[in-house]
């Protein structure tokens, strides 16, 4: 009985035939598995991207036939209004305020919640819970509470001896009130979050140092900073994107007054499209917001990788 030999030729082609196969059908079980997540990509964000750099070179009022094509025009009133000027002045002050002291407080905060023994969960969830309620209904709540007359913190403060400002219509105070209530705001999500980039840490390292004689402060700097490094990266991301597009809680709680100190881009992009109908000018500034961010978000990248260089 022989035995039976093989063609190494057809072998090869079987083998072939069996790995294109193969790769023929991840790439169709891919194309399935990303259609609707692109589909919904291109519908809601591509297409009106691209639709709103369209408006931003037309003259449009959003009801008329007519939209003649101006090209840069709309971009070079903007920058030409003085109310331009005010408004990127107030949203970088704001966007610096929040996402700075957020991020500061919330690691001190995130510091002192990881020393506990007992109680983080009850914590977590009280710190957390600003961050999941609506921004119009807190911004309400603070309007109150920071009434000049009626609110319950000129009437703590004077219950001390001392006379409370007129908050939100201050030219002084209006915009450190603001800041105060968005850091408020964010200071949840990120103690979350730097609870959960804590607990990554080895827990060797924080003994090893303890046998060197590092203090707590050393500790901070030298281990949970540096490796920390990622997430603050992370949240101060965010916390630019969240500040310039702030408008709700301008909306309740100044209108963008007094004398335009809190009158932040979204603000004006609404009076812009909203107010004066001048969808192409509105869009234009939606566009210069979206290049500021752009470019400190590359900013924040940039120093980030030679602050990780240097740490190296």
């Amino acid at each position: 009985m022989g035995s039976a030999t093989v063609d190494p030729t057809s072998a090869l082609s079987m083998l072939t035939w069996y790995r294109r196969r193969n790769r023929l059908g991840d790439l169709s079980a891919a194309t399935a598995l990303l259609f609707l997540p692109l589909l919904v990509l291109t519908v809601f964000t591509l297409i009106p991207l691209l639709y709103s750099g369209y408006l931003s070179l037309i003259e449009w009022d959003g009801l008329s036939a007519d939209r003649p094509f101006v090209g840069f025009d709309n971009f070079a009133r903007l920058f030409e209004s003085p109310e331009f000027g005010q408004s990127v002045r107030a949203t970088l002050l704001y966007t610096f305020g929040v996402s700075v002291g957020s991020v500061a407080v919330g690691l001190a905060v995130a510091l002192m919640i990881g020393r506990l023994s007992r109680g983080q969960s009850f914590y977590r969830a009280v710190y957390f819970l600003p961050a999941v309620t609506a921004t119009v209904a807190l911004s309400v709540v603070w309007k109150l509470l920071l009434d000049p007359g009626s609110g319950y913190i000129n009437v703590a403060l004077r219950q001390v001896g001392v006379q409370g400002p007129n908050w939100l219509r201050s030219t002084t105070w209006a915009m450190p009130a603001i800041i105060l209530v968005g850091i408020w705001k964010h200071l949840g999500f990120n103690v979350i979050v730097f609870l959960a980039g804590m607990h990554t840490i080895p827990k060797h390292v924080f003994e090893a140092a303890a046998v060197d004689g590092a203090r707590s402060l050393r500790l901070i700097r030298s281990i949970v900073l540096p490796l920390l490094a990622p997430i603050i990266l992370l949240l101060m991301i965010v916390g630019v994107i969240d500040g310039f597009l702030v408008f709700d809680q301008i909306f309740v709680m100044t209108g963008g007054g007094p004398v335009g100190t809190t009158d932040v881009l979204g603000m004006l992009l609404y009076r812009t499209a909203f107010r004066f109908f001048d969808l192409g000018g509105a869009a234009a500034v939606g566009w210069v917001m979206f290049g500021l961010v752009a470019s400190i978000t590359l900013v924040q990248w940039r120093l980030y990788g030679t602050g990780t260089r240097g740490v190296g």
